[in-house]
């Protein structure tokens, strides 16, 4: 194979293209993981606040969430025979912020 003198050069240009990618890649699989791990604690953290405000102890719901998972907010609302909690953090990935939430619901006057 010969190459002209207009090609030289391209082999280093697909290269600077194609190298980022792995990073990309690997950054994405990260921010998931991190999402993930995130997610799981938030819905641990509404399932003890749900159960905590069905009990009568509304105030400590927020402060379950909170301690679970630092920068966290929780709301309680009441629908019929429940108390539900939801608990939403947000997710710093490099660049971009992704809202995270979980919900839970307990039994009113639950033990």
């Amino acid at each position: 194979m010969t190459l002209s003198l207009r090609d030289r050069g391209s082999a280093s240009a697909e290269f600077g293209v194609a190298r980022p990618a792995p990073q990309i890649v690997v950054g994405v699989g990260i921010g998931a993981r991190k999402a993930g791990s995130l997610s799981v604690r938030l819905q641990d953290a509404a399932a003890d606040a749900a159960r905590l405000a069905a009990r009568g102890e509304p105030d400590r719901a927020s402060g379950v969430v909170g301690s679970a998972v630092e920068g966290a907010s929780a709301t309680v609302e009441g629908s019929g025979d429940l108390i539900c909690v939801t608990a939403s953090a947000n997710v710093v990935l490099s660049v971009v912020t992704v809202p995270v939430w979980a919900k839970s619901c307990a039994l009113d006057g639950g033990l």
